[in-house]
């Protein structure tokens, strides 16, 4: 995965004639899917995930705890 986020940084620099800023979101967080109730859970983060934009992390304004984003985390 390194080396390919390290290959499209360089060839979508060279195409924008970009400094070699960072396109890649600084961190995720992967997740097993053990069961039924974890199934709906993540389905449920995917589905209401925009309304939740105000408690993002990576929102400059935000305000508040994302408890999925918590959940996902742990």
């Amino acid at each position: 995965v390194g080396s390919f986020k390290s290959a499209v940084t360089k060839r979508y620099n060279e195409s924008r004639k970009a400094s070699g800023a960072s396109i890649w979101q600084r961190g995720f967080y992967d997740h097993i899917i053990r069961g039924d109730n974890s199934l709906e859970r993540i389905r449920e983060y995917i589905a209401t995930n925009p309304q939740r934009w105000q408690l993002d992390r990576e929102n400059p304004e935000a305000q508040g705890t994302d408890e999925f984003s918590l959940w996902i985390q742990s």
